[in-house]
């Protein structure tokens, strides 16, 4: 039968490891989308970077075949929502990693308002929770398309299909009512400067009280 097929790398990591500027933007990205790790940011980004790397080429062709692969492309992007009908190639080169980021099913959980963090939005799909349409779907980073938004749902057999259910429900803090103290109670604090003023005073008195204590015993004796 042969070696079995080797699964190939979909993304392509950073050029240089160490780039201060890309390290931080991908710290926000992991923390604003409840990402696992950097690699789910790369495959989403090497994705991007393929569509845009089609685009170019397309422009730098004038036949019918690429015509036909321009409408192609344009129809594949308009299924996940990320560019109209009419779109043409300079809309497709002005995509950025968030249009992509908001077509999982991650963060469509949390948009929905089925889920209250989306961190809660990635367990839920894990665990099996989540259907799009007749189909469990387990896994977060999968690419939504338009027509699949609406069908999105919680599984008929899960609890949380019950609204009030106390990890869907945002409970709302109270604040506490500050009391205020009545008038001629409360005394209004010194200032620093007074505090420190008046402690200097109260060691210069203590200090001067001994020296006169000695000279009184002094007067006595004689």
């Amino acid at each position: 039968m042969g070696d079995p097929k080797r699964p190939k790398k979909k993304y392509k990591t950073p050029t240089h490891p160490w780039q201060r500027e890309r390290i931080e933007e991908e710290r926000i990205i992991k923390k604003e989308y409840g990402l696992k790790n950097k690699k789910e940011i790369w495959r989403i980004d090497s994705l991007l970077k393929r569509f845009k790397q089609q685009a170019k080429n397309l422009i730098a062709r004038n036949d019918t075949q690429s015509q036909i692969e321009e409408k192609q492309l344009v129809d594949r992007l308009t299924k996940l929502n990320l560019v109209n009908e009419n779109a043409k190639m300079d809309d497709i080169l002005g995509l950025e990693i968030k249009n992509l980021m908001d077509r999982r099913l991650q963060t469509q959980v949390l948009n929905k308002g089925l889920s209250r963090t989306i961190s809660q939005a990635r367990q839920l799909i894990v665990h099996g929770h989540i259907f799009v349409g007749d189909k469990k779907v387990t896994i977060p980073s999968y690419m939504v398309k338009s027509d699949e938004e609406a069908q999105i749902r919680f599984d008929d057999r899960s609890t949380f299909i019950n609204p009030e259910h106390p990890e869907r429900v945002v409970q709302k803090k109270e604040k506490k009512k500050e009391v205020k103290p009545k008038r001629g109670t409360s005394r209004k604090a010194k200032p620093k400067k007074e505090k420190a003023e008046s402690k200097s005073a109260e060691k210069e008195e203590k200090k001067a009280k001994p020296k006169e204590d000695k000279s009184k015993k002094g007067e006595k004796n004689k």
